[in-house]
């Protein structure tokens, strides 16, 4: 099936993995690659040397185009950049708006620029600064996530922009990309539904929570992070949001240390990053403090498998999945799927 998004990055299908920091890396990204899907490699967690060792093993595993996702208000964002453009990564996505110049870098040296956004106004200034595509995510979707639903924000960005537009936010099968290209998408983007498939190196414990879970399982709290934050509601959700003010950010305190350790970054490198942070969000220094319980408890459920101890972001489609297919065989079922329901609508005769 051939759209903008395929004809833009190459890819044979218009799908996309996302960039789910410690779950979109190198095994999950080749396979969704293989797969004919674009997969998006989650740089976040890693330092800029496993970056680049992440990038060549995704490239030692697969010759089709993928994706790195970069943190806009990192402090060493230029660097990663210029990383990635060394490393001839095809695709640089963004969970925040890049500024100007890097996306005007970026495409200087042939990289496909493609950031996500919730709201049709970043959408806007985004296209306007010259991003190549966008990934516009509604309040189905997991991790950080607003309001506003799939079905209200997607038209709205694509009567906005006239760059290609990717839905994510509830997506999990061929219904949905046909709804998606119907309201005029050019394909759409899935976490999720990738996290819960074969090639994802997420624990099996933790997938099985994801496949026990109903949709009323799902829910948004801000009590991670002091942002809207979409995930499974489990035991330790609730503590978090029933502890108190100096409860939460002690325990913040503590993840910071923490991912200090695991990233290498210097505590000035991360308050200038935390000083991005509160900038680009207009967040309070506790909001800026809570953002260390984010990385720190993804990465005790997704990687360590502590369930009790960690926090699983999740789309409200997780409540619906009820399998684990390879990459493979879901983008396979997903195009197959779209198929027989387009050829199953009504066509006029004149």
């Amino acid at each position: 099936m051939e759209t903008a998004l395929t004809k833009l990055v190459g890819v044979r299908h218009p799908v996309v993995q996302t960039g789910m920091g410690w779950v979109a890396g190198p095994r999950l990204v080749s396979a969704a690659a293989n797969a004919g899907a674009l997969g998006i490699l989650a740089s976040a967690t890693m330092t800029p040397d496993q970056l680049r060792s992440a990038v060549r093993e995704v490239k030692s595993r697969t010759e089709e185009p993928f994706g790195v996702n970069l943190r806009a208000d990192a402090g060493d964002a230029a660097e990663r950049a210029e990383l990635i453009i060394s490393e001839g990564v095809k695709v640089a996505s963004f969970a925040l708006a890049p500024s100007r110049e890097l996306i005007l870098r970026l495409k200087d040296a042939g990289v496909v620029v493609i950031p996500s956004v919730g709201a049709r106004r970043h959408a806007e200034k985004v296209a306007a600064w010259g991003a190549d595509a966008v990934i516009v995510q509604g309040g189905e979707g997991g991790g950080h996530t607003g309001e506003v639903a799939t079905s209200v924000l997607l038209p709205q960005v694509v009567d906005a922009v006239e760059i290609p537009v990717v839905a994510a936010g509830g997506f999990h099968d061929g219904r949905g990309l046909v709804a998606a290209l119907a309201y005029g998408a050019a394909g759409i983007a899935m976490g999720t539904r990738f996290l819960l498939t074969s090639d994802s190196t997420v624990p099996d414990a933790v997938k099985a929570r994801y496949l026990a879970a109903a949709v009323k399982d799902v829910t948004v709290t801000t009590a991670v992070d002091g942002l809207p934050h979409r995930m499974l509601r489990t035991e330790l959700v609730e503590s978090l949001e029933r502890a108190g003010r100096a409860r939460r950010l002690a325990r913040a305190v503590r993840h910071a240390a923490g991912f200090r350790r695991i990233s290498g970054l210097t505590w000035s490198r991360m308050v200038r990053d935390g000083l991005a942070m509160k900038h680009g969000k207009d967040l309070s220094w506790s909001q800026v403090l809570l953002a260390a319980n984010t990385p720190m408890l993804l990465k005790a459920s997704m990687v360590e498998g502590r369930t009790d101890l960690g926090v699983m972001a999740s789309g409200q489609v997780a409540g619906v999945i009820e399998d684990l297919p390879s990459c493979a065989e879901l983008v396979s079922r997903v195009m197959a799927e779209a198929q027989q329901v387009m050829d199953q609508l009504p066509r006029s005769d004149t």
